[in-house]
């Protein structure tokens, strides 16, 4: 076989390896850039509304708005609160339930204890029912943006602020908001000060920021 014949058979297959190894790049970023959606998708699909930067932002945006948001006194919404607790936790909402109207300031708080002998680091995790009514459920503070310790033996009581917009679809008349509280681990931020908001009969505003 003369030289030029091998020089060109090697070329040819390091072609052949070249365009194997674009096809596998493309593939690997195709697989990566559809997981995002693909697990939103999940999410939504099982009605579970895993913890994010994004839930946060949703929540300042909410925040910015507040002070912009028309009441309406027209409708009201009984917003349930339940808890789930994997873990040596007893975790529960003060109150199972409050009735707002569309576009009011509302206020309920959750009360943990830790009844391990061990310092443990917990998240919670919301899901709503129905579906729909995550889009229109702004939390402005919630104990679930982070993670947070409890020593052994401590109790919290921490507040979930939100606002249900009023664009809220007219035959959701009752929206549950459910909790799940459990350990992870790794470095955690200090817990926020319990006790900083009070509940008062009905829907109360909270007097003070995490």
């Amino acid at each position: 076989m003369s030289a030029f014949s091998a020089r060109s058979l090697l070329l040819a297959d390091n072609r052949r390896m070249l365009g194997k190894l674009l096809v596998v790049a493309l593939l690997m970023f195709g697989f990566g850039y559809a997981l995002v959606p693909m697990y939103r998708a999940i999410c939504e699909a099982l009605g579970v509304n895993v913890l994010s930067l994004a839930e946060q932002r949703r929540g300042d945006a909410a925040a910015g708005r507040s002070g912009n948001t028309q009441v309406d006194m027209t409708r009201t919404v009984t917003v349930e609160f339940d808890a789930n607790s994997r873990g040596p936790w007893d975790f529960k909402p003060a109150k199972a339930s409050v009735t707002v109207h569309p576009g009011e300031l509302a206020t309920v708080m959750y009360e943990f204890r830790n009844k391990q002998d061990r310092t443990m680091a917990a998240q919670a995790i919301p899901s709503y029912a129905p579906k729909q009514a995550m889009a229109h459920f702004n939390k402005l503070e919630c104990f679930c943006f982070n993670e947070y310790t409890l020593k052994a033996g401590e109790s919290k009581q921490w507040p979930v602020v939100f606002v249900i917009d009023p664009k809220l679809p007219k035959d959701v008349t009752t929206i549950t908001l459910s909790y799940t509280f459990f350990e992870v681990g790794g470095k955690t931020p200090p817990a926020p000060a319990g006790g900083l908001l009070r509940p008062t009969a009905g829907v109360a505003a909270p007097e003070s920021r995490l």
